[in-house]
């Protein structure tokens, strides 16, 4: 069963990157912008690079500056990596890591056309990165780390890149309690985003864990039914049936509650293409009747009562 979730969970995001999805749609716009993403950042970048898939702006919050290194964690498409690579200025590095070789080329693509030379895209999964051992300053991630199926293989990597006095400053989806048997079966069909979350008690117990310290964790107050603005539910966008064999199965379609991460590794034997963050892809030619069901069960399912999205700030000592 892991290999098919894997498998659902590359295809889906492979359709994201190949959606045409960008802020030039006002869905992905606006989902953007209730996250806390400025218009003028928006324009700064490729419209390509933001798919509607963001929970909070980590950039914001991770006080970057000029000549460090940062490394994005599920980097999708670029938003992020593009971002802070306009705080480190041509002295620094923004770096990205994403699973899916379509994703890797999308952000390559977006950092051509936007003239950037101080960006890297990576093909990889987070619980083994290629990154070299005390190499980063500061890592960003943005509603990513919380579908990793091995979290504390996650955090663990984390800390072995970040360099001593390194910080860990991240936007991410965490439980305010367990979530009902039968939403938590919907929400795993919707996208595994908030399925696979963890409290927010549990997330500072394995970030201490992993050795990190002054662990603070905020509730962002932000409404996560911005999601189901312009007709996209949340970390899920369309799915192009173009993209895909009649076969196969997206990554936001109906699946079993163990359906799992967005993060999830690659074939070990995936070659470097280059394709983040983007927890599932879009649904376009189904997508009155997928978007239906979202919004039926958020009708009926107060999202804002079980998970929040939060700021994660923790530091290697």
């Amino acid at each position: 069963m892991t290999e098919e979730i894997k498998d659902a969970v590359r295809r889906g995001y492979a359709s994201v990157a190949r959606s045409g999805l960008s802020s030039a749609d006002d869905g992905m716009r606006s989902i953007a912008e209730a996250f806390g993403y400025s218009t003028d950042e928006l324009a700064s970048i490729p419209a390509e690079a933001n798919m509607g898939l963001s929970c909070g702006n980590p950039t914001a919050m991770a006080s970057l500056r000029p000549g460090e290194t940062v490394l994005d964690l599920g980097s999708g498409g670029g938003l992020d990596v593009f971002l802070a690579a306009q705080k480190v200025g041509p002295d620094g590095l923004a770096i990205g890591v994403d699973m899916t070789p379509d994703m890797v080329s999308l952000a390559r693509r977006n950092a051509e056309k936007a003239g950037l030379t101080n960006v890297r895209f990576h093909l990889g999964e987070i619980e083994a990165m290629p990154i070299a051992d005390a190499s980063v300053d500061c890592v960003i991630s943005n509603c990513v780390l919380n579908l990793c199926p091995d979290k504390d293989a996650a955090l663990g990597e984390i800390f072995r890149v970040l360099k001593p006095g390194g910080r860990l400053a991240i936007s991410d989806i965490a439980l305010r309690k367990a979530l009902p048997e039968t939403v938590a079966q919907e929400v795993a069909a919707w996208t595994g985003c908030i399925a696979g979350a963890i409290t927010i008690e549990d997330n500072e117990q394995k970030l201490r864990a992993a050795g990190f310290s002054d662990v603070v964790i905020q509730d962002a107050k932000s409404d996560l039914n911005a999601y189901r603005t312009g007709g996209h539910a949340a970390c899920c966008g369309p799915e192009s049936d173009a993209s895909m064999a009649p076969d196969e199965e997206a990554c936001c379609a109906p699946e079993p509650a163990s359906t799992a991460s967005c993060c999830a590794p690659p074939a070990p034997d995936a070659e470097d293409t280059g394709s983040d963050d983007a927890c599932c892809g879009p649904q376009s030619n189904d997508d009155t009747s997928y978007h239906a069901t979202m919004d039926a069960l958020l009708d009926t399912f107060d999202v804002n009562e079980y998970a929040a999205s939060v700021k994660i700030f923790a530091l290697k000592p």
